[in-house]
């Protein structure tokens, strides 16, 4: 009796050992496939924003995010079947997005990502969820732009790969000094030192750094409306499955009130005029 209580002690043992490992590798499974899998609590979902965009897509100094870009993003990754926190974000600076999808980085970018044709030949969108304008954001005391034509005679910063550097040197402005920074950050910090006349980018991020607190009075917008800049969200080429479910999302926020309601929480207090929510034509 005493021999066959112990085979049935090992025999017990091996089953739990082999359920355990099973349960484990499922887990691992789920975790590394960049959020493929579902929204489980044992799994994660990766995406791509900006971390240095108030209004838009920050990092605060305790860690946390915020901004319009943000909570699309958080909207989206719900309908997907994920929590906040199964979300990790990671930065996808302007340069860098198109890689970070690629390589399977991320599961998707929302980080003010203009839909354009260069673009769509790397990576897919679902969208647009949002329609800014290029713009300039100046000292408050400047006022020596007024049109289009006065930036030939200026030295403008703007961000390495953003739409907004490409049609300063391809079309509005080709013999302006174009200084091309990493973040807009630095460029602001160069606005401010007068070591540039102008930082040009899409309104709704000039608007997010101008309502900061720090910046109140400094700046202002001169209100040209240079172009227009449809912001998608950025998936890997030939994902039509998750194409299709962003898109529904995207609609759902719309419908519900909670884009509008976004918008108003994140851009609001810079008295941000923004557009109506644009119909989505990506995928369709």
């Amino acid at each position: 009796m005493k021999v066959l209580k112990t085979g049935a002690a090992v025999a017990t043992a091996v089953v739990l050992a082999l359920t355990a490992t099973a349960c484990g590798g499922g887990s691992k499974d789920a975790a590394s496939d960049g959020g493929a899998s579902g929204g489980t609590k044992s799994d994660k979902i990766v995406i791509g924003i900006k971390f240095d965009q108030p209004g838009l897509g920050l990092k605060t100094p305790d860690g946390k995010f915020e901004g319009f870009d943000v909570d699309v993003a958080t909207y989206v990754a719900k309908e997907l079947g994920y929590q906040p926190d199964q979300i990790e974000w990671k930065q996808a600076i302007s340069a860098e997005r198109e890689n970070l999808i690629s390589n399977g980085d991320v599961k998707f970018i929302a980080a003010t990502y203009s839909i354009n044709d260069k673009r769509k030949a790397k990576v897919d969108f679902a969208g647009p969820y949002f329609l800014a304008h290029q713009d300039l954001l100046v000292r408050a005391d400047d006022s020596s732009i007024t049109k289009v034509e006065d930036l030939n005679k200026k030295k403008l910063c703007s961000v390495t790969g953003s739409t907004s550097a490409q049609n300063i040197k391809k079309d509005l402005a080709k013999d302006a000094d174009l200084l091309e920074q990493g973040g807009y950050s630095e460029c602001l910090t160069a606005l401010e030192n007068k070591s540039v006349d102008a930082l040009t980018t899409d309104n709704s991020i000039l608007a997010g750094y101008a309502a900061q607190e720090k910046n109140k009075g400094k700046f202002k917008l001169v209100g040209l409306s240079m172009s227009n800049e449809n912001y998608g969200i950025g998936l890997k080429k030939g994902d039509k499955d998750l194409q299709t479910k962003i898109n529904a999302a995207l609609k759902k926020m719309v419908a519900d009130g909670s884009w509008e309601a976004a918008i108003k929480k994140n851009l609001g207090p810079a008295n941000y005029k923004n557009e109506p929510a644009p119909q989505i034509t990506e995928g369709s």
